[in-house]
């Protein structure tokens, strides 16, 4: 216990420090004078043990589904001195209750998993990404698992002025169907506010944000999906448009790379 207990805050001390070197290098920088930086960053990493254990998951299962969910580390190379890999986030989808599946009065919800950052408290409040000057989401992943299960995922971002329960969210849409690495491109302007699963006011957009935590779910009760999952896990970073490495084409509103807008799909509520 007092090992955990210095742990927690030797991991406080260090987000600080960034907390506070972050502020510093801001005024050193000069931003808003000479311009903001545009170069990409990186806001979940996925390369490393430590990387994988800074990471939350959770499934149905927690309250009284079926489903299961995993979150794992895998070397790139056993032989590799360096220790790099990728993540894997991978279980089995199911829409079944166990036998209480009344808690409270309150009839459970089926079909869900997923995984996010942690909170970073610091004792200078809680550390969070600016993405003010970017304008894609960029995610390296891999899909594979049952075929039918690789329309189900979605990103889930929540910024640092929430109303309890609101997320933002967009759905995952994958080119490749061989198990291949790929690039998807999501605009911030895209992700649509819902709250505790329902859409909420469309004329709002998560531009100018900052985030508090992001990860990723896979919601099989939306359509009736079950089946054995798996998304391997490079990285995900902040963005922009000179940084995209597909066709960017504009459909009236957004632009798109590699990804659909929000089709307006009623969402369940993820993992907190």
């Amino acid at each position: 216990m007092a090992t955990s207990r210095w742990s927690m805050f030797v991991n406080r001390m260090n987000r600080s420090s960034q907390r506070l070197r972050d502020g510093t290098a801001h005024v050193l920088r000069m931003d808003g004078v000479e311009g903001p930086s545009r170069a990409p960053k990186s806001l979940l990493s996925f390369n490393t043990r430590d990387d994988i254990n800074d990471l939350a998951v959770g499934c149905d299962a927690d309250i009284g589904g079926t489903s299961s969910a995993r979150l794992d580390f895998i070397l790139d190379s056993p032989d590799d001195p360096s220790g790099k890999g990728k993540g894997k986030f991978w279980g089995e989808m199911k829409l079944g209750l166990r036998g209480n599946s009344n808690a409270q009065g309150r009839t459970m919800r089926s079909g869900y998993a997923g995984f996010r950052s942690k909170r970073r408290p610091t004792l200078f409040g809680e550390l969070t990404d600016d993405i003010s000057n970017h304008e894609f989401l960029a995610l390296r992943l891999r899909v594979a698992g049952h075929p039918r299960t690789h329309n189900s995922y979605f990103v889930n971002v929540q910024t640092d002025a929430p109303v309890s329960g609101e997320l933002w969210q967009h759905r995952l849409y994958f080119r490749n169907n061989d198990g291949s690495w790929e690039d998807i491109f999501i605009p911030f302007s895209a992700f649509a506010l819902t709250s505790y699963g329902e859409l909420t006011d469309s004329s709002v957009t998560m531009e100018g944000e900052r985030i508090r935590w992001l990860g990723i779910s896979i919601l099989g009760g939306n359509a009736g999906v079950e089946g054995p999952f798996e998304l391997g896990l490079d990285s995900i970073k902040a963005v922009n448009k000179e940084d995209v490495t597909l066709p960017i084409h504009h459909d009236g509103n957004d632009f798109h790379a590699g990804a659909e807008s929000s089709d307006g799909t009623p969402w369940e509520r993820g993992p907190r």
